[in-house]
C-alpha cells in the first residue's frame, strides 16, 4: 500500500466501516477501505484479517481522528441523547446480543453446527459500568 496512507480505525463488520467511511468522506477526508470483501465473503474471518480497515492520507490523520472521536461510542435514543442505565444512571450503554432464553440458545447452537450467521438473537442494552442488562 502507498506509504501516504495511515490506518485510522478497524471495524469487525463492513457495515460499521461504511458508516464511518461515509462520515469521513462527507467531511472531505479521502478514505481507502481494506479487507471489506474478505470480511463480507465470510464474517467469521474478520478477526483473522484484523477486521475492515480504514486508511486515510497521512496529512488527514489528525483530522480523521478528531472527526471519529467526536462520534459517541455508546448507544443513543431516538432524540440522539445517551441512554442512561436504569440501575446506576451511567451513560455508558452498549447494545449486546444476549442468550437468555431457550429459543436463542438453540438458534445459536444450530448456527454453530452449520457454520451460519445466527439468524435469531435478542439484542439488549448493557451498562459498561455496573454490567446491568435491560431492554
Amino acid at each position: 500500500m502507498d506509504e501516504n496512507f495511515k490506518l485510522v480505525r478497524s471495524y469487525q463488520y463492513s457495515s460499521e466501516a461504511q458508516i464511518f467511511c461515509g462520515k469521513l468522506e462527507s467531511e472531505g477526508v479521502e478514505v481507502y477501505v481494506r479487507d471489506m470483501n474478505t470480511v463480507d465473503s465470510n464474517p467469521v474471518w474478520s478477526n483473522a484479517v484484523g477486521g475492515v480497515k480504514l486508511y486515510v492520507k497521512s496529512e488527514d490523520l489528525e483530522k480523521a481522528n478528531k472527526i471519529l472521536s467526536s462520534i459517541s461510542q455508546f448507544s443513543v435514543d431516538e432524540h440522539n441523547e445517551l441512554i442512561k442505565c436504569p440501575n446506576c444512571g451511567a451513560e455508558e450503554i452498549e447494545m449486546v446480543t444476549s442468550i437468555k432464553d431457550i429459543k436463542t440458545l438453540l438458534a445459536f447452537i444450530f448456527s454453530l453446527l452449520f457454520v451460519l450467521i445466527p439468524f435469531y438473537s435478542k439484542h439488549r442494552y448493557k451498562c459498561n459500568k455496573c454490567k446491568f442488562e435491560f431492554n
